[in-house]
């Protein structure tokens, strides 16, 4: 049992798993395939060498006594498992794979050949993976092999940077019939023009996570061309869309200012979720009003732009309480002028339970005149609230928050997450209201 427990309880620091595993045989037998089907999800840093020396000790007698010549740590790693951990794998992720190896090894080329040697274990014909993680950069030949396509024919989610090797890109999207989420990192003018390629997936497309970093002085039209072909092509099935533009150096041209136009046309109908960081109002107030009434969650952070006026927030604003009517949860920026607006969202949104409001830092925001308007307008399904106070020109004052909860006495006990903990007699405050009622729940957010 002594694999057992340092690949399952050292790894994963899971008490109620590893006394399960000790029960029995048979309780061994199920809890063991759980704990391996994603063996990166829960792995703590200083683990890694733990779970290196597990990969290690499947490899053949001869593999392993080629890389002990160089790798000091690996000659403790000749006990055979009690169990093939790697048979159970659903998730590939050579991300971590990789990490892990750049990190415990010392020299370059002994890194190449235990790469090698690991992938060649994960790829092999009684393999099938659910999930596959591809870092950026990535060069190695894994499509030559053996084993290749029976591993990756039924991957579901796909995440990847999009300059990795050209035949790999090519060589999935030839095999794979059907994805159900897709994670692209892109960067602009730095990129394998083989992305073009995922629109030839056929069907299935549910969930689509497009990362973005303008890193060149120059827009490339030719490439947000290629960037909304799967957009499209799909344009039926995507039911949640994100979408993040990486933070560019202070002063630098932006040059996915124009990247997002492809959203204006686009029109998503069955769009349930969209998230959205750092991208300009304007396309998401078109991909909104594309949308056919069945969005139920948004959360849109730092769109506030210079060049983006009032009327642009007014008018995101708008768009969302005229075509979301079953909207559940939202996360928006507000500003003051635009209160009585957001009014409307809480009057036409009437399945609304979750509301988080950020506030921009050096922008004046009248918190009074917000929780008068959630007492006063909010639905009865509303009682999460989440507030982002960030804005150092007018923080939240006590005395708001007392008439706020006081007038929420009678309703749904709200769930709260504020970051307002050193405020001076703002936990005797919530103590108070949560014996009232009020108040279920608080979380204190830096």
């Amino acid at each position: 049992m002594s694999d057992i427990f340092f690949v399952n309880y050292e790894l994963h620091d899971n008490k109620s798993f590893y006394s399960c595993l000790l029960v029995d045989k048979t309780w061994c037998e199920i809890i063991i395939p759980i704990l391996w089907k994603n063996p990166w999800k829960l792995l703590k840093e200083e683990k890694e060498k733990s779970l290196l020396n597990v990969i290690i000790s499947h490899l053949s007698d001869k593999s392993r006594n080629n890389l002990s010549q160089d790798i000091d740590f690996l000659t403790n790693s000749y006990q055979r498992p009690l169990f093939n951990y790697i048979s159970f794998c659903k998730h590939l992720n050579f991300n971590r794979i990789i990490k892990i190896i750049d990190t415990l090894i010392p020299f370059e080329e002994c890194k190449i050949s235990i790469k090698n040697e690991i992938f060649n274990l994960f790829i092999n014909k009684d393999m099938k993976y659910s999930h596959l993680y591809i870092p950026e950069e990535f060069d190695f030949q894994i499509h030559l092999i053996p084993g290749f396509k029976h591993c990756f024919s039924e991957i579901k989610f796909l995440s990847c940077y999009i300059k990795i090797n050209d035949n790999v890109l090519i060589r999935l999207t030839e095999i794979i019939e059907s994805i159900k989420e897709l994670d692209l990192f892109i960067q602009e003018n730095n990129n394998n023009y083989g992305f073009g390629r995922i629109k030839e997936i056929q069907k299935g497309l549910f969930n689509v996570y497009l990362t973005i970093t303008a890193q060149h002085s120059r827009f490339d039209e030719s490439f947000y061309n290629i960037l909304e072909r799967p957009l499209i092509k799909h344009t039926n099935n995507i039911q949640n869309l994100k979408l993040i533009k990486e933070s560019i150096p202070l002063g630098s041209y932006d040059s996915t200012y124009y990247a997002w136009n492809c959203l204006e046309n686009l029109s998503l109908p069955y769009l349930k979720t969209l998230k959205a960081r750092q991208i300009l109002t304007g396309p998401l107030i078109s991909l909104i009003k594309n949308t056919n009434e069945y969005l139920n969650e948004i959360n849109i952070v730092n769109t506030n732009y210079k060049e983006y006026s009032l009327f642009y927030d007014k008018e995101l604003i708008q768009v969302i309480y005229q075509n979301c009517p079953k909207l559940k949860y939202l996360k928006l920026s507000v500003k003051s002028q635009n209160i009585l607006e957001f009014e409307k969202i809480l009057i036409n949104c009437q399945y609304l339970s979750k509301l988080a409001i950020n506030t921009p830092a050096l922008v004046y925001f009248n918190w009074d005149d917000l929780f008068k308007i959630l007492t006063k307008s909010s639905p009865d399904s509303l009682f999460n609230f989440e507030f982002n106070n960030s804005s150092i020109r007018s923080p939240i004052k006590l005395e708001f928050l007392n008439l706020f909860f006081e007038n929420w006495k009678g309703r749904l006990p709200m769930i709260l997450q504020i970051s307002l903990e050193n405020l001076k007699g703002f936990k005797e405050l919530v103590e108070k209201y949560k014996a009232a009622g009020v108040i279920k729940n608080i979380k204190y957010t830096l």
